[in-house]
């Protein structure tokens, strides 16, 4: 069996050296699967997989002269093999190396995208539990709208984190696919039973059929998961670049000692982290669009789609990796401001529990159109004159005609507004969750959420 081991970091792992012994280990399973089939000598498949190296300058400075990789690649390999290399890339063509390896490549660089986003989970879930009831208040269109807690707006982002997780496992799945079916997808030269062999050794699922190469609907359904997840990315960033802005003031990323805001005004502390995973999610979805142009290939195969999967397959991986590891950085040391977000709950004078004086006036008997009336008449006054709603409520002999001071006093509980939160958490982060620690088999556990990302060394067996 060709040795497990655990994936290098990204950067490596798209690396042309990378991608080369990525391809020889296909060429040294394909040799074995064929030398135990009987295809070709077994003497030849030990010499393949024992002599076998290649170093990138080798194989670039043979493309110079051949101006084609892959022959490139096995003139490399070749020189270091001796005679036994002519049963390398027996019956092959060189989409049944590119694309099994490219499989490997992907699949390795996904486990190292899950690792960094259930590193972003359980950062997500530890602030959540921490703010879980921080009052403040909830914005639609910009503008003020009911309470809400910082650990509701966190548990959310938890959520669709989650939902990003499946996604690439989903992903990771459609692409560890591999094919040895020669030309045009016919098994010419080699058995369904050789590819078989290669991709169990190699730990990937034979594609059912193909052409000569693996269908790039997979490829873009991985891309779009990518962008999906870096769009979630730039939803929680523009969220905390609103809520940084001096106005507000409820929440910024961290400032490092001696960090500099600006060239011309030493007083700013800019979201500058946030708007680099803004700018990056941008990246991630021209890349997609990319990926998605990619599927349709004329006839059985052209190369229209080689030079752009060279670079935006490591690409976005490249991006989404650092996004995560930034992001994951910031969340953990965001900094809170628990008293302004209260400040800036209170600072609509109250407008914002119309919705409970509007109940409160209908479960007594008024009609719905009648109270809605009676409470907007109120709180406009409060927008314009400056007055506090309640005093206003109190004050309005409609009003007073239906609901006594004390059931008004009431529509203005804010703890009976977040009454909820607990079971909402539990429903986010599962049991226990309401006790305030994230839940064994949650976020705060290696995998969240229950579904095991892939193990590390898993991602080039």
């Amino acid at each position: 069996m060709i040795p497990r081991y655990t994936p290098p970091e990204m950067g490596y792992l798209w690396s042309d050296q990378q991608r080369y012994e990525t391809w020889l280990r296909v060429e040294i399973a394909a040799a074995r699967a064929m030398a135990a089939h009987g295809v070709i000598p077994a003497d030849a498949a030990r010499d393949i997989a024992e002599r076998g190296k290649v170093e990138a300058a080798r194989v670039d400075e043979i493309e110079r002269e051949t101006r084609h990789d892959v022959i490139a690649f096995t003139t490399a390999v070749a020189e270091h093999v001796g005679p036994s290399a002519r049963w390398l890339h027996f019956g092959m063509t060189s989409s049944d190396v590119l694309d099994t390896a490219l499989a490997l490549q992907m699949r390795g660089a996904c486990d190292l995208v899950l690792q960094d986003l259930c590193a972003l989970m359980r950062a997500v879930a530890a602030r959540a539990h921490e703010h879980r009831r921080t009052p403040m208040i909830g914005r639609t269109h910009g503008v003020h709208a009911e309470p809400m807690t910082f650990g509701l707006k966190l548990a959310l982002w938890h959520a669709e984190l989650e939902r990003d997780r499946q996604r690439l496992l989903r992903a990771r799945e459609a692409v560890s696919v591999g094919k040895l079916s020669g030309a045009v997808g016919t098994y010419a030269h080699l058995a369904p039973e050789i590819e078989r062999a290669v991709c169990d050794e190699l730990g990937l699922t034979p594609a059912p059929v193909a052409s000569q190469v693996v269908q790039r609907d997979r490829h873009a359904e991985l891309a779009s998961a990518l962008a999906i997840t870096g769009a979630s990315l730039e939803t929680f960033a523009v969220e905390v670049r609103g809520l940084q802005k001096t106005e507000i003031g409820e929440v910024a990323e961290p400032f490092a000692r001696g960090q500099k805001g600006s060239s011309a005004m030493p007083h700013k502390r800019n979201p500058i982290g946030c708007e680099q995973i803004t700018g990056l999610a941008r990246l991630l979805r021209s890349n997609a669009m990319a990926a998605l142009e990619n599927v349709a290939l004329w006839h059985e195969r052209d190369i229209s789609h080689s030079s752009v999967e060279r670079v935006i397959l490591p690409d976005s991986f490249a991006v989404l990796d650092h996004m995560l590891r930034r992001f994951t950085g910031i969340v953990r040391d965001l900094v809170v401001d628990p008293g302004r977000m209260r400040e800036n709950l209170d600072r609509s004078r109250g407008v914002v529990f119309s919705g409970s004086v509007l109940l409160a006036l209908a479960s007594r008997g008024v009609s719905r159109e009648d109270a809605y009336v009676m409470v907007q008449r109120n709180a406009m006054r409060s927008h314009d004159e400056g007055a506090e709603f309640r005093s206003l409520l109190h004050a309005d002999p409609d009003v007073t005609a239906v609901l006594s001071g004390d059931e008004i006093d009431r529509a203005f509980d804010v703890e009976a507004q977040l009454r909820h939160v607990d079971t909402i958490f539990e429903r986010v982060f599962g049991s226990g969750a309401a006790a305030g620690a994230p839940a064994p088999g949650g976020a705060s556990a290696a995998t969240p959420a229950g579904a095991a990302a892939p193990a590390p060394s898993e991602a080039a067996r």
